[in-house]
């Protein structure tokens, strides 16, 4: 509970002196300094302001289970942590008995991560970091296509609370202004050829501070930058989420990415860019042709053959 009480005693912005955290948290001045450090090594921006004390630049909004629970999809079973080694291991060690439509949300991950093993950045408190078990009675085959069907929601969902320019990139990037603003991983499990479960964790920048954008090794922004330095409300926007997941998982269920093809050619990033195309070995120069009925990458090599991609293993970038 430190963490959590730490987080609400920094909340509001205002300086909070050493000796005045160490009374309300019932720990020494050492054992305050020492949860400070932690929390500034994984991102959160707070600064020692002399005579003062601790402060952040701006508030935090901390996550309220009871909030996002009023507003959520009806039947979502909902979950806040305050820290979490991830918010999808959590989900997948629980696989077999938690119940479909779980969503886990923690305001600390200490190992999330992203698509081929890749380390998620994410300062606590200040993004939203969740993951949803969705259980299927088809196999692994038929889910092909839903990581572009979560991004459709998620970008979705954004714009209507105000967030402009958003674009997907295959196959699970969520982008505004060419940046990363989001991801999407999804994991399997169950049997090959069904029922099976999928975990999907989500991620989203809302406040992503100097050092981590520096340290994520692309171009990334967040939802500060988009919405004139507000972004939206953190607990609203959780419930859109998993009301917007809910009904994207359904209809994903019951009729596939088919639903979602024409919403995603609306969002493609890649249609018509010149893109560099490696993997398995390879590496060579296309131009992006859509997807296909399955969601696989459809691209224009230079002979004027069209090839299309769907293996985990593949990166794309725009040329």
């Amino acid at each position: 509970m430190t963490t959590r009480a730490l987080l609400q005693a920094l909340a509001t912005g205002v300086p909070v002196s050493g000796a005045m955290l160490a009374t309300q948290l019932g720990i020494s001045r050492a054992a305050v300094w020492k949860q400070i450090e932690q929390l500034r090594a994984r991102g959160l921006p707070v600064a020692a302001r002399a005579g003062q004390g601790y402060a952040l630049p701006y508030p935090l909004e901390l996550l309220d289970a009871a909030a996002i629970r009023a507003a959520a999809a009806p039947g979502a079973l909902i979950e806040v942590h305050a820290a979490l080694d991830s918010t999808s291991s959590e989900l997948l060690r629980r696989a077999d008995r938690a119940a479909d439509q779980t969503f886990v949300f923690a305001e600390l991950q200490s190992a999330g991560r992203g698509r081929r093993g890749r380390v998620w950045l994410a300062p606590p408190a200040l993004n939203l970091t969740f993951s949803v078990l969705k259980r299927f009675e088809r196999g692994f085959a038929a889910l092909s296509g839903l990581s572009l069907a979560i991004g459709v929601a998620m970008a979705e969902t954004l714009a209507t609370a105000g967030v402009p320019r958003l674009a997907l990139k295959w196959p699970n990037d969520l982008q505004a202004d060419g940046r990363k603003l989001g991801g999407i991983l999804i994991e399997l499990g169950g049997e090959f050829l069904g029922p099976c479960h999928a975990v999907i964790g989500v991620g989203i920048n809302l406040r992503l501070p100097p050092a981590l954008a520096a340290a994520a090794g692309q171009p990334v922004t967040d939802l500060a930058a988009l919405c004139g330095g507000t972004p939206p409300a953190r607990n609203d926007l959780a419930a859109r989420l998993t009301v917007a997941l809910a009904r994207a998982l359904e209809q994903f269920a019951a009729h596939g990415f088919a639903p979602f093809a024409a919403r995603y050619a609306a969002l493609d990033a890649l249609r018509d860019r010149a893109l560099t195309v490696s993997g398995h070995g390879d590496t060579f120069a296309a131009v992006g042709a859509g997807v296909d009925a399955r969601g696989a990458l459809r691209v224009r090599r230079d002979s004027g053959d069209i090839a299309c991609l769907d293996s985990a293993e593949i990166t794309v970038r725009a040329a």
